[in-house]
């Protein structure tokens, strides 16, 4: 296989791989090749999370598992973009060689809202989220609860998706409609 650009350009320092190290201990798994840049968080019950092989996290990201359940499990050969939140309450799947560009935020539960109670005594509603093998997430996207992304799909920078994607299908806007499929 040959390397992306941004692969060919990282640089294993030291730090990167003790960073490695360290998480082998904290996480349910983590691959071999794992290039975890300063400044990512794996958050409140990171042995619920497991991350493949060639994998890249970049500066800021904040990698969350919500509860005691919840489970987050990233594919060989991905990379999350800098400052990516990825917060699962339920259950969210990134499959391999995936690109999740810089802002993006993934989130598999929203708080309820009906009238008579607070809302900050409401619980959530979770389902998860599943996102297939060569998926490019651009840039600012957020990806709601429920969805599923399959193989192959694009999703446009600043998009907002609350509904299901097909295989090779390209979606920008919001809420995020179809606008194209790759050829």
């Amino acid at each position: 296989m040959e390397k992306s650009q941004l692969r060919k350009h990282l640089k294993f320092s030291i730090f990167n791989k003790f960073r490695s190290w360290v998480l082998k201990f904290k996480l349910k798994s983590i691959g071999n090749e794992v290039y975890i840049d300063k400044n990512v968080e794996f958050l409140r019950y990171p042995n619920n999370i497991t991350v493949g092989d060639n994998v890249v996290i970049k500066e800021g990201a904040r990698i969350c598992s919500c509860n005691e359940k919840a489970k987050i499990s990233i594919g060989n050969h991905s990379t999350i973009g800098y400052h990516t939140f990825i917060f699962a309450s339920n259950s969210i799947e990134i499959g391999d060689d995936c690109l999740i560009a810089p802002f993006v935020y993934i989130v598999d539960s929203n708080h309820k809202i009906e009238t008579g109670l607070k809302i900050n005594q409401q619980s959530n509603d979770t389902a998860p989220i599943k996102i297939g093998n060569d998926v490019w997430i651009a840039s600012n996207v957020t990806i709601l609860k429920g969805v599923t992304i399959d193989n192959g799909a694009v999703v446009a920078a600043n998009s907002v998706v609350n509904s299901d994607i097909q295989e090779f299908e390209i979606y920008g806007g919001t809420p995020a409609r179809k606008i194209g499929e790759r050829k």
